[in-house]
């Protein structure tokens, strides 16, 4: 990875692609959820995840070099980190967004019911679980199982992104301008599901839909950072994919524990994708940031 040569016109083609495939389908999304088709629009989003790693063989390039086969003696602390890390981070981001919203902490399953109805609950009861040992479920798959069966999907991305855009970047910019540009690039990709079906962060915030399109590529550069700390680590790109995974998994709970409808405040958590809540991701990316780059990149 460290032998890089920078390929415009490649990297142009890889661009095009990826975002080409990607905003077509996120528009096709956008159409399913607005007539009722959530399930199939929520298959097709899983789907999109697979277009950057798409985009690096239309344009051109081999997914070869990846580190697809995992080779982790002495490593097993990165892996440990990539697994365990996300949950960690977002139990303390989600600690502290209610802390500041102490009103917003729910128990009842408020937000379950408004996701897939009332039934829900009436389901739980019939398995004899009550909301609280729901939650407790929940966290425990965050920190055992979901990792691994996120990293599928989650892959489709890290190979486009850190697999093959990330490197051309820091070989044009240098590490730390390519972590940078990488990250807003990544959070671009994702706006027209935050622009047309208020993905993250709903519809009902001041700004919409820019504001959280500018808060999204916040959090994008901080897990971007993250994603390629542990490539670089490791040289497996399974690595960054369970991270990757991991993060997706944990984002769940925090969102379990909150009353709906609440307004602008989503762009603050209690999900890490908000600000606040993701504070505890975006200091540390900050300070892998400033340890990883020599001072001339």
């Amino acid at each position: 990875m460290n032998d890089v040569t920078f390929n415009k016109k490649g990297t142009i083609k890889y661009l095009i692609w990826t975002f080409l495939i990607a905003w077509i389908i996120q528009v096709v999304v956008a159409v399913l959820y607005r007539n009722g088709l959530m399930m199939v629009g929520q298959l097709l989003m899983a789907l999109v995840m697979f277009a950057p790693m798409l985009g690096v063989l239309l344009s051109g390039h081999s997914l070869s070099g990846m580190g697809w086969k995992p080779h982790l003696k002495g490593k097993i602390k990165i892996l440990l980190i990539a697994w365990f890390i996300p949950a960690f981070l977002t139990a303390i981001g989600a600690v502290l967004y209610f802390v500041v919203f102490p009103g917003h902490f729910d128990t009842s399953g408020e937000y379950l019911v408004a996701a897939a109805g009332p039934e829900i609950l009436e389901q739980l009861e019939a398995q004899g679980l009550t909301y609280p040992l729901y939650i407790l479920i929940s966290a425990v798959s965050c920190l055992t199982y979901a990792p691994l069966i996120n990293m599928v999907p989650a892959v489709g991305e890290e190979a486009g992104w850190r697999g093959f855009l990330y490197p051309q970047l820091k070989a044009k910019f240098g590490k730390r301008r390519g972590w940078l540009i990488g990250g807003i690039i990544w959070g671009i990709w994702h706006w027209p599901l935050i622009w047309l079906i208020g993905y993250e962060y709903g519809t009902d915030y001041v700004g919409f839909p820019i504001v959280g399109m500018l808060t999204f590529c916040i959090i994008t550069i901080a897990l971007g950072i993250w994603c390629d700390w542990l490539y670089e680590k490791t040289e497996c790109i399974w690595i960054p994919a369970i991270f990757h995974g991991a993060i997706n998994a944990a984002a769940t709970v925090p969102m379990a524990l909150c009353t709906t409808n609440i307004g602008s405040t989503e762009l603050l958590g209690p999900a890490p994708v908000g600000v606040l809540a993701g504070l505890p991701i975006i200091v540390c990316a900050m300070i892998l940031l400033f340890r990883s780059v020599k001072p001339e990149e």
